[in-house]
């Protein structure tokens, strides 16, 4: 197993993005993911009800449809809480894609990010797409994982390359977030492709057990996004015997869910404003679900983050999040245990004293600069 810092797309797949003039900086804002053979897809979305038209477009097509050829992303716009307009527009920018790619309108997923409650302005989507099209290749996921950002810093992408039987697979993800981050499914997005080949049962299986233990286990600011999605495709490029139980589907399960941990870390890495990094361990709880809800209550705390960023040991404040997540604890049985407040990667180990499973999620400090982006962003 390889794992590289970079996004390589698998076999199969190219990308592509383009400056269409969404973004007032004249940045990248749209970009393209294209399977050159049919993809199984499977996908995660918010649970957040008020759900945007993007999301509600490709619950639509992974219903009709079984087979996937292409994502198309823009950033800029999230494209929601735009009533049947806003649906009409995601659907619109789906067939006309289409129409450039000569593939069904249902082939095509759609994903938007940025503000919400403004209409797509969908003359320079039009205009943009015949060029986003004919430029696409294999590099072009250099631009296509710049081209869903907004307020990043930096691009999040990783590739992983590893053996399923005698032959080599490869997982690759790019992702966005920064800001109102606490997903539920799973502004967070990840595009993942593989060139295994892996039935949909598997796929599906796999997906919901990466996410569990990634997407679903980080917290910036406790907001949950209308737009939350990822996605995966797997094309079958890569050749290799069908995966779907036994030790070949374990080595794609780990794979993944290397993968998706490392994305869903970067993104808490680059939140926004923050000075401090925050993995929040919770062990001997009754079950999983127990010790991810108390470690997500603590990573919640406006006072435990806030503390975490002026280097205030008042560790009260996690007993206090311990005791407000639900779960019941008795207070002679809980520990907990703090790394020095002064670094910047920051450890918390919880003892609930219950049982043996835990849990680990990852979050970031709250500061002043949070407060500046978001009380300006619009």
């Amino acid at each position: 197993m390889r794992v590289y810092a970079k996004a390589i797309l698998p076999a199969g797949f190219s990308a592509n993005a383009v400056a269409s003039g969404l973004k007032k900086s004249g940045k990248l804002d749209l970009a393209l993911f294209y399977s050159q053979v049919p993809a199984k897809a499977s996908c995660k979305f918010t649970t957040n009800t008020i759900l945007a038209a993007p999301l509600i477009v490709c619950k639509e097509h992974l219903q009709r449809n079984k087979r996937f050829r292409a994502v198309i992303v823009n950033s800029g716009n999230a494209n929601c809480f735009t009533g049947k307009t806003g649906i009409a527009d995601a659907q619109e920018t789906a067939r006309i894609l289409a129409k450039a790619l000569k593939i069904k309108k249902e082939a095509a997923l759609v994903s938007s990010t940025g503000v919400i409650g403004k209409r797509l302005p969908m003359g320079i989507i039009k205009k943009a797409i015949p060029d986003l099209v004919s430029k696409l290749s294999p590099a072009g996921i250099n631009k296509a994982k710049l081209g869903i950002l907004t307020t990043d810093n930096f691009a999040k992408e990783i590739s992983l390359i590893f053996k399923s039987g005698n032959k080599t697979v490869n997982i690759c993800g790019v992702a966005k977030g920064a800001g109102m981050i606490a997903p539920n499914m799973a502004t967070m997005l990840a595009f993942v492709m593989t060139d295994a080949d892996i039935s949909q049962k598997a796929l599906d299986k796999a997906l919901g057990m990466s996410v569990a233990k990634s997407f679903n286990c980080i917290t910036v600011d406790g907001c949950m996004s209308t737009n939350d999605s990822v996605i995966l495709l797997a094309n079958g490029a890569a050749g290799n015997s069908l995966i779907d139980t036994g030790k070949n589907f374990k080595a794609f399960v780990s794979a993944l869910e290397i993968v998706c941990l490392e994305l869903a870390k970067m993104i808490v890495r680059d939140a926004e404003g923050a000075t401090k990094f925050i993995q929040i361990k919770v062990e001997k709880a009754k079950n999983f679900q127990d010790a991810r809800k108390v470690a997500l209550s603590i990573a919640n705390s406006n006072l435990f983050k806030t503390a975490v960023y002026g280097e205030n040991p008042n560790f009260g404040r996690i007993a206090a999040s311990v005791g407000a997540s639900g779960v019941k604890v008795k207070e002679k049985d809980l520990k907990f245990k703090v790394s020095p407040l002064k670094k910047k990667d920051i450890f918390v180990g919880v003892s609930l004293g219950q049982g043996s499973s835990s849990a680990t999620v990852f979050t970031s400090d709250l500061s002043p600069e949070y407060i500046k982006i978001n009380a300006e962003y619009n």
